[in-house]
């Protein structure tokens, strides 16, 4: 039983190394302040004494993953939202109620042309003063 234990201890040390290390490797590629021959050397270091170079690498560089991280995921969270006001209709992000007036504007001339009957009219006008 203690055979097992000790197994399943080395391979999630194992699995937490890896880990570790992929953590490592995209934050160096991730920081756009290092330069090439900077991360060629921690590449190096790592991949050639990894115990030693992730160790030095988390020592000097800890502290700045956790901010590259989070402007990673505030530039996502950005790009999220900017592509949902584009799928929305509203790219450059005017006022919903600019639009909704457009819209109703729109509709009463569909009306007044005799495109939509007035049910129609009623539940698309319903609609448009539902979203805003």
């Amino acid at each position: 039983m203690l055979d097992l234990f000790w197994t399943m201890l080395l391979i999630f040390c194992w699995v937490l190394w890896f880990f570790l290390l992929f953590r490592i490797i995209s934050d160096l590629f991730r920081d756009h302040e290092l330069n090439g021959w900077a991360k060629a050397g921690w590449m190096i270091l790592v991949i050639v004494l990894p115990f030693l170079g992730v160790l030095a690498y988390v020592i000097v560089r800890g502290r700045g993953m956790s901010h590259r991280e989070a402007k990673q995921a505030e530039a996502q969270q950005t790009a999220f939202k900017q592509y949902v006001r584009e799928a929305a209709g509203t790219p450059d992000g005017t006022n919903t109620a600019d639009n909704s007036v457009d819209q109703l504007h729109k509709l009463s001339e569909l009306k007044s042309r005799g495109d939509l009957t007035e049910a129609e009219y009623a539940q698309a006008k319903a609609r448009v003063l539902a979203r805003s």
